[in-house]
């Protein structure tokens, strides 16, 4: 009878934990989503002190600082710690790759290309890369990890992509220009990035993830930040150094750990689906911080954006 009973009362347990932990990882993907939502306007702010490369290369180093820090004060479980690390265990072997298209990808790509773009390019123009990167790590992540998402989040996700893109060319005029070419690089280094960190979250923390894709990348970022601190000029103002604060410290790690968990807890097409409402959080902020002015059509898409939204949400695999 105790069998039984325990059977019985396993299952009304496991299914509210479940929509608990569904629950909180929609939450943490929203918190990444609000994070990066200010990336562009805090560049635009960077850029007023710093040249570009400049400003990628010391906000992947100050990343880089506070993921080191994070790694020497939590380290691993006791019964995991190397001698050699002290409390730190470096990931298995089969786990660097992966790793690599993160730092490629997140920590140095996409920053480096879309401050180009942002160098002769608005938040709100640059805002298409966002739009369309949800779709694009949708499809990134059927191929790398098998996900098979339904015929109703393809519909879903490609109207809400839609929306997005037709919001952002228009207000920009449809011209192909050289920023667009940055912002559309960026665009597949970061979904390539996006994806082998969502899959990676699955078996190790995410901020991991990201902590040891930024230790990875500091060989090379370390002297980039050098060399380019003394070839560019540098104007230390209010709002340069908060923009690369929030770079660093909110778009490049913060973020990106909440994001990671996020994507293991929810999966990686329905968390990239939030970040439909990017482009439209940007321009709110764009507006704020840097007195663009905001398009008409701006609610109406973000009425669409929000709708898609749910729609995938609620989609099953």
């Amino acid at each position: 009878m105790r069998a039984q009973s325990s059977a019985t009362t396993t299952p009304a347990i496991a299914v509210p934990a479940a929509r608990d932990r569904r629950g909180l990882g929609t939450l943490q993907a929203a918190l990444g989503v609000i994070a990066f939502s200010l990336t562009f306007p805090a560049t635009a702010w960077g850029l007023e002190g710093f040249g570009p490369w400049s400003l990628v290369a010391v906000r992947s180093v100050l990343a880089a600082l506070m993921a080191g820090g994070c790694l020497l004060a939590v380290g691993a479980p006791p019964g995991e710690r190397s001698r050699a690390w002290g409390r730190v265990v470096p990931p298995a072997r089969h786990h660097w790759p992966g790793l690599a298209v993160v730092g490629a990808g997140v920590v140095l790509g996409f920053p480096m290309l879309t401050t180009l773009a942002l160098q002769t390019s608005t938040t709100a123009h640059a805002a298409v890369v966002v739009g369309l990167l949800p779709l694009t790590t949708a499809l990134l992540s059927a191929l790398r990890v098998g996900s098979r998402p339904s015929r109703t989040f393809w519909v879903a996700a490609l109207a809400g992509a839609a929306a997005v893109v037709a919001f952002t060319v228009q207000q920009s005029g449809g011209a192909l220009t050289t920023a667009d070419l940055y912002l559309f690089a960026a665009l597949l280094v970061c979904a390539a990035g996006y994806t082998e960190g969502g899959r990676l979250a699955r078996v190790m923390p995410g901020w991991q993830v990201i902590g040891w894709a930024l230790m990875l990348c500091l060989p090379l970022t370390v002297p980039a930040a050098a060399i380019a601190l003394t070839v560019e000029p540098v104007t230390l103002t209010a709002h340069s150094v908060t923009g690369l604060l929030w770079v660093a410290a909110g778009s490049q790690f913060a973020g990106l750990i909440v994001w990671y968990r996020g994507m293991a807890a929810i999966g990686i097409p329905k968390a990239s689906q939030l970040q439909l409402a990017q482009p439209l959080l940007t321009l709110v902020w764009s507006v704020l911080l840097l007195n663009e002015h905001l398009p008409v059509a701006a609610p109406l898409t973000a009425a669409a954006v929000l709708v898609c939204i749910a729609v995938t949400q609620r989609a099953r695999g």
